[in-house]
């Protein structure tokens, strides 16, 4: 079993085929590879629009759709997008514009957060099933992903990329200057809750694998990151990507030689670490032109 016997050979071939050996580690790899492509985009945009906060409800607010789920005895993924599709509508009808970020949109947001976290504990309340369940859903259980699971995940994965890709380019417009893409009779306002609705399969699918509590590493991180390293759109998306896929391999593969099978850590530390990097390096950076400025200037004086 990962994080007890399975040890380290130091040999790439070696250990490529011991972490593939049992059928668990072939769909936790499947599912968290599709995960991480439909995470890296989604996470992009909702980077972009400043939409943190939604991506981040919509995940809690994903809890008591699970919890409800477990309760009636059906799969939680299944509440996961009910709940979360339910809530990202209620968002933006709540809100003046779905792509807003300033005050109303915050209070938008926060009543449907509250309002469904606390249903969310009552059906946490009201559950007498085992504990791992719940516990799963908070921090992710891509270990315990049965081939069922695989199949829901790889639906999921295409609407959710499906939809990207239709309103992806008005998107684009729409998120960077909003009221200039209205002017040009871009469909502002529909785009802003087709993509709350892309973003509430993006955060279904990802809370699988890091959970509820730890959303933030494959939908914010690469995304931030690689906003960090270009301003190209094209180019920011497939950093996003590539690093959202990378965190995931390398977390379950560390997971699964390590005394501790705690994918969830693992591939948050990653994040964490990869941004705290480029944003210190970005700081160096621009420490040291701004010092070769400075010395530019006094010689020219």
């Amino acid at each position: 079993m990962p994080g007890s016997s399975v040890q380290l050979s130091w040999n790439p071939i070696t250990d490529l085929q011991l972490l593939f050996q049992f059928h668990f580690m072939h769909n936790a790899f499947l599912a968290g590879t599709l995960i991480a492509l439909a995470a890296g985009p989604v996470g992009y945009f909702m980077v972009l629009r400043g939409q943190a906060f939604a991506g981040h409800a919509l995940a809690h607010v994903g809890f008591s759709g699970a919890t409800g789920a477990l309760l009636i005895g059906v799969s939680p993924l299944v509440g996961l997008l009910v709940v979360s599709i339910a809530a990202a509508l209620g968002i933006s009808v709540l809100t003046k514009e779905s792509n807003e970020s300033g005050a109303g949109g915050a209070v938008a947001i926060g009543t449907v957060y509250t309002f469904f976290l606390g249903l969310g504990l009552l059906f946490l309340q009201l559950y007498s099933g085992q504990a791992e369940n719940v516990y799963s859903i908070l921090f992710g259980a891509v270990l315990g992903i049965s081939d069922q699971d695989v199949w829901v995940v790889v639906l999921t994965a295409t609407v959710t990329l499906g939809g990207l890709a239709l309103i992806g380019r008005p998107l684009l417009f729409a998120s960077i200057d909003p009221d200039v893409a209205e002017a040009q009779g871009v469909p502002v306002r529909l785009l802003g809750l087709s993509f709350l609705v892309v973003l509430a399969f993006a955060v279904a699918q990802a809370v699988q694998v890091v959970g509820v509590l730890l959303i933030f590493a494959l939908l914010v991180a690469p995304a931030a990151t690689a906003q960090r390293l270009t301003s190209r759109p094209g180019v920011a998306i497939m950093i996003s990507i590539v690093l959202s896929l990378l965190f995931t391999w390398l977390g379950l593969a560390i997971a699964y030689f390590a005394p501790y099978a705690v994918v969830g850590f693992y591939i948050t530390t990653l994040a964490f670490g990869t941004y705290v990097g480029v944003r210190l390096f970005d700081l160096a950076r621009r420490h040291l032109v701004s010092g070769a400025n400075l010395a530019r200037a006094r010689l020219a004086a």
